[in-house]
């Protein structure tokens, strides 16, 4: 029997409320008469403020209690951006589809007075704001003499921070500052040599409930196939790294024809060690291609990289 009402589960923050809320009307535009509601609640991640992400664990940081509001049946789907997303979901809980991607590059948003600079141009020990490992390990390999600097908060609260002179420039998704509304703050977008982009950036993600076919019937709409063979593969390379979404795995994903060419690197903290390969394959099998570059950086010393920060940075047992 055909669904009447959907029940969406989201992280309450702005850029999650504005993500949720298009897949609500497109939904609501693919299905007339159906009545589609959105519980948004506070995840662990956006509780812990004081904390940088990777110390916390990112097991589920950001998706946690939106994905228990559909273990108890209080929710149909949550809506998620993917690069939060674990590569291992919780038993009972599947991708349903992911969308078209925006823009995954990460962009640069500099301090009013630092305008006429760029990524390559800022002086020595210009203090650059990030709370990513991914973008932290890439940037300090390609510019050692810059200082980095933890920025918590949503991209707003990031905002304030930089124009209040705490930071001379920050680093976040161009994806995200676009769908706020913010695509002007953007002063260089950040090419995939200097920082390959989070595994899954700029698509959203709809997890489900298994076996519910009436769900997926409704939610297939908003499947893009480009994107979900690109991310594909890009999740099956980090879940064969046995990473999270805070540890410095960057990927980059793009068509030759019915090929599909994934780049992908690690890298240690200080950005001393930085290990890049890639892997080409049949579009048709996403996954096979992310296996195959995963073991390629294995076999390079990956495993080694990836076993040191998880010893550095991830909580006591």
């Amino acid at each position: 029997m055909a669904l009447t009402e959907l029940r969406i589960a989201s992280r309450r923050s702005q850029l999650a409320m504005v993500q949720t809320n298009w897949v609500k009307a497109e939904l609501e535009r693919a299905h007339p008469g159906l009545t589609i509601t959105v519980e948004a609640m506070a995840t662990q991640g956006d509780k812990i403020l004081d904390v940088a992400l990777a110390k916390i664990g990112d097991k589920g940081l950001f998706t946690k209690e939106l994905e228990a509001q559909m273990l108890v049946g209080r929710a149909d789907i949550a809506v998620h951006s993917l690069k939060d997303l674990p590569t291992n979901l919780p038993e009972g809980l599947m991708l349903g589809c992911i969308t078209e991607r925006e823009d995954p590059a990460d962009a640069l948003v500099l301090h009013a007075k630092n305008k006429h600079l760029n990524l390559a141009t800022l002086p020595e020990g210009a203090v650059v704001g990030t709370s990513s490992l991914r973008r932290l390990a890439q940037l300090r390999h390609h510019y050692p003499h810059l200082e980095f600097k933890d920025v918590r908060g949503n991209v707003i609260t990031r905002l304030e921070k930089l124009d209040s002179g705490a930071y001379d420039c920050l680093i976040l998704a161009a994806a995200g500052l676009g769908r706020l509304g913010f695509a002007d703050r953007i002063d260089q977008s950040i090419p995939g040599d200097i920082s390959l982009h989070a595994v899954g950036q700029g698509a959203l993600g709809i997890e489900c409930v298994e076996n519910k076919p009436e769900v997926m019937e409704i939610i297939k709409v908003l499947e893009h196939g480009p994107t979900s063979k690109r991310c594909l593969a890009e999740r099956a390379f980090l879940r064969e790294l046995e990473g999270g979404c805070q540890v410095p795995i960057g990927v980059n994903t793009r068509f030759e024809g019915d090929q599909l060419i994934l780049t992908g690197m690690v890298a240690s903290l200080d950005g001393k060690r930085l290990i890049r390969e890639r892997a080409t394959g049949s579009s048709a099998d996403p996954e096979a291609i992310g296996l195959e570059l995963a073991t390629k950086l294995k076999e390079l010393g990956a495993g080694e990289i990836l076993k040191e920060i998880f010893d550095a940075v991830r909580p006591e047992a």
